[in-house]
């Protein structure tokens, strides 16, 4: 077996460290919601401009317009990961709404929405889960009526990552209330700073930590053209899923660039004078993450291969998910033993490591874990969905 890269592939690798070399250090820093705009859609235009974001969406709607390619995508992956520079953002615009637009958007949707939110001029929040619906997303109680040419919608949303700060919403709402739970649902695309959306922020463990702030979302008589709806009117279950598959596969991309930050801090954190790196019991715990790490690389070009030739990753999809949260969080509680007592610190002390990266991150991925579908309920669609394995029982109706 060749386990060498083509020479085009190798001259590509030096382009991209090349740019790197030239530009690294302009990436603007923090989150995507607490970067400028015009910092923000600076950098990611010339990422774009280079072909290293949005590098396969069609130049028509404002990406780059390469054909896919397996290993130029593992090669951009790499270099960045080794020079800590984030290719591009994993927001939830750019990582899940994009890539369900190109399946499923209308023409006037794909031209309209695409580009600016790769270029980072507008900021996308999910509005999925409801007080009374969360697991069971399909008991969605949310409406949407319509009013001539409009929708009015009114209810609520909870757990919305962002909406305090977003431009946009996607939003699941019910447009048929008599249909059976999973149908009758619309996906919609909304500006948040239409008449009668108000937003309560909803404070977590995290504290002040948190790079996505948790919101309570309320709708009362908000006016939205139809021409909003994705996908077709009543279709909404069906978007809803193609949006969940790309949230989970994005959850897959930064596992190696986590480990290599890892790396660093334990080369830098010392024991009575000797690095962390250099002890046995630290070594043994990275080495172990460090396997996993690989694994999940290896599977993500496995997924990667599947959506390039246009077939099902199958089981192979949908345990991305559920590995790849739970191997960040143990990346982040090993980072934080390593720091000893000052792994504990998080308010912005003098002795705090990396302005509390490590912190956040692990707040972060053990929310992750819950998020999106727990790690149960996600066990649970593998041996069903995936696996093929019965229904869990459920309990007999008494009359």
């Amino acid at each position: 077996m060749d386990l060498e890269y083509a020479e085009r592939y190798e001259v590509f690798r030096q382009e991209v460290r090349a740019f790197l070399e030239r530009h690294a250090s302009e990436r603007p820093a923090g989150h995507i919601h607490a970067i400028p705009r015009a910092e923000r859609v600076r950098w990611l235009q010339l990422l774009i401009d280079h072909g290293y974001w949005a590098r396969t969406i069609p130049r028509e709607y404002g990406g780059y317009g390469a054909a896919p390619d397996l290993l130029e995508t593992v090669i951009m992956d790499e270099e960045f990961n080794r020079a800590g520079v984030a290719r591009g953002v994993m927001a939830q615009g750019p990582s899940m709404l994009v890539p369900t637009l190109l399946e499923h958007g209308s023409e006037a949707q794909k031209s309209t929405w695409i580009a600016p939110t790769m270029r980072g001029e507008i900021l996308w929040c999910q509005g999925y889960s409801e007080p009374g619906a969360g697991s069971d997303l399909a008991s969605l109680q949310t409406s949407a009526r319509e009013d001539g040419d409009d929708f009015l919608i009114n209810g609520q949303k909870i757990w919305t990552s962002s909406a305090d700060t977003a431009d946009m919403m996607f939003v699941l709402v019910r447009t048929e209330a008599e249909a059976p739970k999973h149908a009758g649902i619309s996906y919609v695309l909304l500006p948040m700073d239409t008449p009668g959306i108000e937003v309560r922020p909803l404070r977590t463990m995290s504290g002040d930590l948190g790079e996505n702030s948790f919101n309570q979302v309320f709708f009362s008589d908000v006016r939205v053209p139809r021409t909003g709806v994705v996908g077709g009117r009543g279709n909404g279950w069906a978007i809803a899923n193609a949006t969940l598959k790309h949230e989970r596969n994005s959850l897959n991309a930064n596992a190696e660039a986590t480990l290599l930050r890892l790396i660093r801090l334990m080369r830098r954190e010392t024991i009575d004078g000797v690095t962390t790196l250099s002890s046995p019991v630290y070594r043994d715990r990275l080495m172990r993450l460090q396997g996993r790490v690989l694994a999940m690389k290896a599977h993500a070009m496995r997924v990667l291969t599947a959506n390039l030739r246009g077939e099902s990753a199958g089981v192979a999809g949908l345990v991305v998910k559920l590995q790849n949260c739970q191997l960040n969080f143990d990346l982040a509680a090993l980072a934080i033993d390593v720091m000893g007592e000052l792994g504990v610190l998080y308010d912005h002390t003098k002795y705090e490591r990396e302005n509390a990266f490590w912190q956040t991150h692990s707040f972060l991925s053990l929310g992750f874990i819950i998020g999106g579908g727990t790690a149960q309920i996600q066990k649970n669609i593998i041996a069903e969905r995936g696996l093929g394995l019965p229904r869990e029982p459920r309990p007999a109706e008494t009359t």
